[in-house]
């Protein structure tokens, strides 16, 4: 049984989480550590400590996951509950706005429930603490009255796992950390991890894909499962409409073409990113709050979506004085430019 109660303000290609994408996402979400794809070494510290709990007629230690949007946090926590035998609940850190809304859902757990927070760095500093004691006494304390007529009265709570996942670590007090008996971080995907992500997701969703396609979608993802899986979805449109039905490689490289997505996987606004610091500050440094100002962007949008990557594949730096583009940036946008510039003359 699992029940939702997500918010979210993002609606790209890389971060949207509509209904439609939701039920999308959940249809393809691995079940069991046999099949979820990559993160081996997370897999096994994550099966070594169920199989313990399990066999101790215990629940597992509070986990912790930390990572860029997209790498399977989420899927980690269904994961667990699926191991564990568990039922899930599901929240996030803006939905919980007062003490009332995290005592409704922990007082409506289950012995063995797991509760997973995503955004938990977004919990307000007051929920935290009252988190706290039910994170590692099992109670929670609730203030009845106001002023100096207030009593607390304190509930016992059945254990419960709390899965919390974040994609700005350090945005987490101190504290918070340190009640997490597990913390991993998740890493990009490999290549090869990605086209066997894609070719499981294309298995499922009965849609015909052949191997070039597939090579070269895994190469255009973003190094991540949720982008390469939306990725599968507007190029089944694509070639729905305008071709056969089978993904090949011409209906991969003109949905590309129509998502204006590169070579390297980055879009419009990755490009723009770059492009400020290249072409308005030469190169750099320049703080992150000047980028936001002149792309228009959120600075944390800026910081959790395209800078993690733009970081991995060695086209940005960060250092203390700022953000600098490196070389390959330089190249990579020149070799866009000149080819916009050789498209315009012909047309």
């Amino acid at each position: 049984m699992i029940e939702r109660n997500i918010s979210s303000d993002t609606n790209n290609i890389d971060n949207s989480d509509s209904p439609e994408d939701i039920k999308f996402e959940d249809s393809l979400r691995p079940k069991t550590f046999e099949e979820y794809i990559g993160q081996d070494q997370i897999k096994k510290g994550l099966h070594l400590a169920i199989t313990a709990a399990k066999q101790r007629g215990e629940t597992i230690d509070h986990v912790l996951l930390y990572g860029p949007p997209g790498l399977g946090k989420t899927t980690l926590a269904y994961v667990v509950a699926n191991e564990m035998g568990r039922q899930i609940k599901v929240t996030s850190g803006p939905a919980i706005e007062r003490a009332a809304d995290l005592a409704a859902l922990l007082t409506n757990l289950e012995e063995g429930d797991i509760l997973f927070i995503d955004e938990i760095h977004r919990l307000p500093r007051a929920i935290e603490e009252i988190l706290y004691p039910a994170m590692e006494d099992y109670v929670i304390d609730i203030m009845l009255g106001k002023g100096p007529s207030a009593q607390s009265l304190r509930l016992d709570l059945p254990k419960f796992t709390l899965v919390g996942a974040t994609t700005r670590f350090g945005a987490l007090s101190g504290p918070m950390r340190d009640r997490f008996g597990i913390v991993n971080r998740l890493e990009y995907y490999t290549p090869e991890q990605i086209e066997k992500i894609i070719g499981r997701s294309a298995k499922i969703l009965d849609i015909s894909i052949d191997d070039k396609a597939m090579q070269q979608m895994s190469h255009r993802a973003r190094l991540t499962p949720r982008i390469a899986n939306r990725l599968i979805r507007r190029v089944r449109d694509y070639a729905q409409v305008h071709g056969t039905g089978v993904i090949d490689k011409d209906a991969l490289d003109n949905t590309l073409l129509l998502l204006d997505i590169d070579e390297y996987g980055l879009e419009s606004a990755d490009r723009k990113v770059l492009g400020i610091i290249v072409d308005q500050y030469n190169g750099g440094p320049v703080g992150v709050a000047a980028i936001a100002a002149a792309t228009g962007e959120e600075r944390q949008t800026i910081e959790d979506v395209y800078e993690p990557y733009l970081i991995q594949i060695g086209m940005l730096q960060r250092s203390h004085r700022g953000r600098v583009a490196t070389d390959a940036a330089f190249t990579h946008l020149k070799v866009k430019k000149a080819s916009k510039d050789k498209q315009s003359k012909l047309l």
